[in-house]
């Protein structure tokens, strides 16, 4: 079976941040620091790091504050591509479909902005067969009851140990194939595309933080400066 590797990556970036108030009242959450740089800056070093050349950020909520600390992202080696969108945002789903022009005709890759994670996005993989490649990780204690299960390398919403989606996947343009309206979250087209045995999956074990609250980002703070 055939492999494709992602040519480009998404950093989906648009949230308002709503769990995160008072601080995201005055910057946008991926530019909330974390082991002494922006969450978002994470992402970019890795994308880069993992071969990345053009990576494209959606913004909403104080977007133009995350163009100006971003810029071009030359300082990373990187081709930062911009996707406004308008006030409120379009959900996950509705961000991706919006940007789906600076997105190419390959598969790939997008990575939720609000999450930290020490993922190779090298190893991200989409067979030339399926429409979406998931990465799964263990649940946390905010979210016990998990998302998917896997079988055999494929996505199930069946029987088996739950997992979480970590918000990191590998898309391919099809999959928004029968979109209709212009906001819309993704998981509705992920179960669609499951349920037709159309969805690859991993289990990752290694560091992953889903950064929703202060006192989460607290901690990874925390965590990131005993790494040193």
């Amino acid at each position: 079976m055939q492999l494709q590797r992602p040519q480009r990556a998404m950093i989906l970036a648009a949230g308002r941040g709503e769990r995160m108030r008072p601080l995201t009242d005055r910057i946008p959450k991926p530019l909330l620091p974390a082991g002494g740089k922006p969450l978002i800056v994470h992402h970019l070093e890795a994308l880069a790091a993992a071969g990345f050349r053009d990576v494209v950020i959606n913004h909403a909520h104080l977007g133009g504050m995350i163009e100006e600390a971003l810029g071009s992202g030359r300082r990373w080696g990187l081709r930062i591509h911009y996707s406004p969108e308008p006030a409120g945002a379009l959900e996950t789903g509705g961000g991706i479909f919006h940007a789906l022009p600076l997105l190419g005709s390959a598969p790939f890759l997008v990575v939720n902005g609000d999450i930290w994670c020490d993922y190779d996005f090298s190893r991200c993989m989409l067979a030339e067969t399926e429409l979406a490649h998931l990465v799964l990780v263990d649940n946390p204690a905010h979210h016990p009851q998990g998302d998917f299960a896997l079988r055999g390398g494929r996505v199930v919403d069946g029987e088996g140990r739950r997992l979480t989606f970590s918000g990191i996947g590998v898309y391919r343009r099809q999959l928004f194939d029968a979109v209709d309206r212009t906001a819309f979250p993704l998981a509705p087209l992920l179960r669609r595309a499951v349920a037709a045995g159309r969805v690859s999956g991993e289990h990752f074990s290694g560091g992953w933080v889903d950064v929703g609250t202060p006192e989460r980002l607290q901690a990874l703070d925390r965590i990131l400066a005993e790494a040193g």
